[in-house]
């Protein structure tokens, strides 16, 4: 095991110091938020921007003009990522839930209280508790360990919680067992976010992990256990 556990808000500093303070999130606007979710399936960050920015350009990112777009058009966008013909119809419900049931516009939402809030947001393709909450916290609305896949990942192997059976009840697992530490603002929360992910995309890879190039290695339970080997 690890000689000394850190503290959450070592950890985050530590990975501002490897990789430098993060910028503001490009993407705030509650429902182009979940076009970015539902864009380019299982594309990476370039690829996605880049659908992103052609939809902006040349479609809009308003509901209605995703409604207005021709399949075609909305192909170009989504091919970026695999099974594009899925993301089109996902862009196209979302559009629809946003037009439908909000008049077009997510930003009352973000006035509800948490629970309506999140609850409102979960009705669009893919956004489940964790991408509602990652809309209410780029908000500044929910001061919300809003954690992804990656920076999930490296919490657990660090050791502040462990894996469980299902990945909401790691989420869950890894809020509480964190709610102590956290920082109470929605910056710092937004900071340890984006600082997590990145590290979980670069180094503290779901496979293949860099371990030897890791700012954290000498108090990660993982690497204690695992011995994983430098690249």
């Amino acid at each position: 095991m690890p000689s000394t556990r850190l503290s959450f808000r070592q950890v985050v500093d530590i990975l501002a110091q490897r990789y430098g303070e993060p910028p503001p999130p490009q993407v705030t606007d509650p429902f182009a938020m979940i076009v970015w979710e539902n864009i380019a399936y299982l594309a990476n960050d370039a690829r996605r921007a880049e659908a992103f920015e052609e939809l902006r350009r040349e479609v809009g990112l308003r509901p209605r003009d995703i409604l207005k777009a021709s399949d075609n058009a909305l192909l170009s966008v989504t091919s970026r990522g695999i099974v594009p013909a899925n993301s089109v119809q996902k862009l196209r419900a979302a559009a629809a839930i946003a037009e439908e049931a909000f008049a077009g516009d997510l930003n009352p939402v973000l006035k509800k209280p948490a629970s309506a809030a999140k609850k409102d947001l979960r009705k669009f393709p893919s956004i489940g508790e964790p991408a509602a909450e990652k809309i209410l916290l780029f908000n500044h609305k929910l001061p919300v360990l809003a954690l992804e896949s990656n920076g999930l990942r490296v919490l657990v192997r660090l050791g502040f919680s462990a894996a469980k059976k299902s990945y909401s009840a790691t989420y869950k697992g890894m809020q509480q067992a964190l709610a102590p530490q956290l920082p109470s603002g929605c910056a710092a929360l937004v900071r340890a976010h984006q600082l997590l992910r990145q590290h979980g995309q670069e180094l503290c890879k779901r496979t293949g992990p860099i371990c030897g190039r890791c700012p954290l290695r000498p108090n990660c339970a993982f690497f204690a256990e695992n011995v994983v080997s430098s690249a």
